[in-house]
């Protein structure tokens, strides 16, 4: 092989083989002239893919959320299984070095394919067959360390640059003994080979925030999957949403790294003529059933010899493809359609069966094929291969420093979001202004003790109701990426967790700060030094407890309408029990019992007595003037039950309670990958 970009890897990363002697360190040689040619080639051991008589079925009823059958006004329990065979029969075998496509219209079952292949099936199950990756049976341990998934859906931190976003991820997949230097070499080579220089500087984007293009975005996703030397690429829909010329150099992308000792395998609808001329395979899908599988340049003369020959100057896979499409405007033409793939899968088994040479094996693919004399690229034997992999999973960087790693990356994307920042700043300076002018201008004789309390209570209710609903939509922003990198082993649910919670607390001690400061300063109340940092404790304690139970409610529930729905129930149930509304004395049980668990009724019970306490108050009763003692005002509230001190730790205690719920959520509790499930 010549020097093109030859990248050589022993246990996939290790960096010393040169110096020991073995010859397999990690490097991409390549002269600048040859730079914009570069093959990242994958040499750690020839990869193999075998599907064999895989047969697969979906519940489509079990795939319908219960809350959504309600809207039927069917309860849990009437709902019926459902199932449909999504992959019937299926035969594949392509290893390293081609670049398999799944062809097929919407519902064939590309996904589900790419969903079993890669062991993250929901709903379904197997009816027979079985998948071998290497000539190993596959599990999901073996598939998250052999296989590479790009998903459909680009699930990228917006406000991060390209370069930063693959840095982050080679800290975090690659392993902890490459040096600094090995890491951003390695993220200069891929972003070398896939043509993102132009765009390194550039924040990836979203559908809100201005950054790379679609193509550029969907070549960082890759990007990020191609970091840690994967040998089975897999991808769904990757020309989805690109224009042709775009989607045409992905997928001479793609073709590329197939040839640097790669197996690729994607699913595409209908590609365009030279898009289709790039793949070495193809399986050509209708209703889960295989019409064809083999050589893409084999596909129209077997097509020719069954009658159905391609028209000239037309696409042959947007000809298959429409051959093979299920029309559903008539039962009568739906009929017909099924018919017609049952006869064209039946006869492919016939001449499967009738074949010496399988036409869904690949050319060279057998035992022989992995020491084919062919290959100049030298590779590790499946042995040494599965103790790479096991040794790899130990050197991958531990808990704590994913923990420094994943805290740096949120702190770098969320407070570049200054549009959001700034709306957040506003909103809370805007609420403090409104209500400290409305109780402005007291004068000396300062706040009505009713005037006082309803401050008071405004005061703990208020913030934590917008912080609620913004820490909700957060989250469920970022929901399917976190799915997504955890179900990719980057990093675990604990180190996450820990960076979550601790790298808002800036953000929201200064919101708080915003929030707080100015009105009561405004209102005028207890001006005491030692009674503003009490009270502004409280605030700061009753807006947290907020937070934390938006996080538990956003992690707990899978969209964004039931999240919000049930964090505004939780919301009014808290404020409607916090001692205001209604006195504690007249509520009934179950009303008294949220009481205790009422972030709103400690915060609000704990500011009454700091500003009352010691304090004298003149009551005008009768032409007489009474002065009472300002602790009366909290007794008479029935909010003198306890003493100042465990106002604080009951709301630790609530904030404490939600944060474990949020951690047991993200950890026990199945995440769903997009938040319209």
């Amino acid at each position: 092989m010549s020097d093109r970009g030859v990248l050589r890897s022993e246990e996939h990363f290790s960096s010393t083989a040169v110096e020991q002697g073995r010859g397999r360190n990690i490097r991409l040689f390549s002269s600048p002239e040859e730079d914009s040619s570069l093959y990242f080639t994958y040499s750690g051991g020839r990869n193999e893919l075998e599907i064999r008589n895989l047969s697969y079925e979906v519940d489509t009823a079990a795939q319908i959320p219960w809350y959504e059958r309600l809207s039927e006004f069917k309860m849990p329990w009437e709902m019926h299984s459902n199932k449909q065979t999504a992959i019937k029969d299926l035969n594949i075998c392509v290893h390293s070095g081609q670049m398999l496509a799944v062809i097929g219209s919407s519902g064939c079952g590309k996904t589900s394919l790419l969903d079993i292949i890669t062991c993250r099936d929901e709903g379904g199950s197997m009816k027979s067959g079985e998948i071998l990756i290497n000539g190993k049976p596959s599990t999901r341990s073996l598939a998250k360390k052999s296989i590479a998934h790009v998903r459909q859906d680009d699930r990228l931190l917006p406000h991060l640059t390209v370069r930063e976003t693959l840095a982050f991820v080679a800290k975090l997949r690659l392993p902890a003994h490459f040096s600094q230097e090995q890491r951003d070499q390695r993220v200069d080579d891929v972003i070398a080979e896939l043509r993102l220089r132009q765009c390194a500087h550039t924040r990836v984007g979203n559908d809100y925030v201005r950054g790379v293009s679609g193509g550029e975005r969907r070549r960082v996703s890759i990007a990020v999957q191609l970091l840690w030397n994967p040998g089975i690429l897999i991808l769904d829909e990757p020309t989805s949403g690109l224009d042709s010329f775009t989607a045409h150099n992905l997928v001479i992308t793609l073709s590329r790294l197939a040839r640097g000792n790669r197996l690729v395998l994607l699913s595409v609808h209908q590609p365009r003529s030279d898009i289709f001329q790039l793949f070495d395979l193809v399986v050509l899908l209708s209703s889960g059933s295989a019409v064809y599988c083999g050589q893409a340049k084999d596909m129209v003369p077997y097509f020719t010899a069954l009658g159905y020959p391609c028209p000239r100057y037309c696409n042959p896979s947007d000809y298959y493809v429409d051959l093979i499409s299920i029309d559903r405007r008539s039962p009568e033409i739906e009929a017909e359609c099924l018919e017609r793939t049952r006869i064209l899968a039946a006869q492919f088994v016939e001449k499967v069966k009738n074949t010496e040479d399988c036409m869904w094996k690949s050319e060279d693919c057998g035992p022989m094929a992995l020491d084919s004399p062919q290959s100049s690229i030298p590779h590790i034997s499946k042995k040494e291969s599965l103790i790479t992999l096991s040794k790899l999973k130990n050197r991958l960087p531990g808990k704590l420093h994913q923990f420094t790693i994943l805290i740096r990356r949120q702190v770098f994307n969320d407070y570049r979001d200054l549009v959001m920042l700034v709306v957040h700043g506003l909103e809370a300076l805007l609420m403090s202004l409104l209500i400290g002018f409305l109780y402005y201008g007291a004068g000396e004789e300062g706040l009505s003790i009713q005037d006082t309390v309803a401050l008071l209570y405004m005061i703990g209710a208020l913030t934590p109701f917008a912080v609620v609903l913004d820490v909700i939509a957060k989250c469920h922003s970022e929901r399917a990426m976190l799915y997504h990198e955890l179900e990719d082993g980057m990093y675990s649910v604990t180190p996450y967790f820990f960076a979550k919670v601790l790298g808002e607390l800036p953000e929201h001690c200064a919101f708080t700060l915003v929030y707080g400061v100015p009105i009561y300063w405004l209102a005028g109340l207890n001006s005491a030094p030692d009674r503003f940092l009490l009270n502004f404790l409280l605030v700061w304690l009753t807006v947290y407890c907020s937070r934390c139970m938006a996080l538990f409610v956003a992690a707990v529930l899978p969209t964004l309408q039931t999240s919000a729905f049930m964090g505004n129930a939780l919301f009014t149930v808290f404020y409607l029990t916090g001692g205001f509304v209604i006195s504690l004395e007249n509520m009934w049980l179950v009303a008294s019992w949220f009481s205790h668990i009422s972030f709103m009724r400690w915060g609000f019970e704990g500011m009454l007595q700091v500003q009352f306490r010691g304090t004298k108050h003149s009551i005008s009763i009768a032409n007489m003037t009474i002065e009472l003692d300002g602790i009366k005002v909290v007794e008479m509230m029935n909010m003198n039950q306890y003493p100042l001190y465990s106002c604080y730790l009951v709301l630790i205690a609530v904030a404490v309670v939600f944060i474990l719920l949020y951690y047991v959520s993200l950890k026990f509790i199945k995440q769903k990958s997009s938040q319209d499930w």
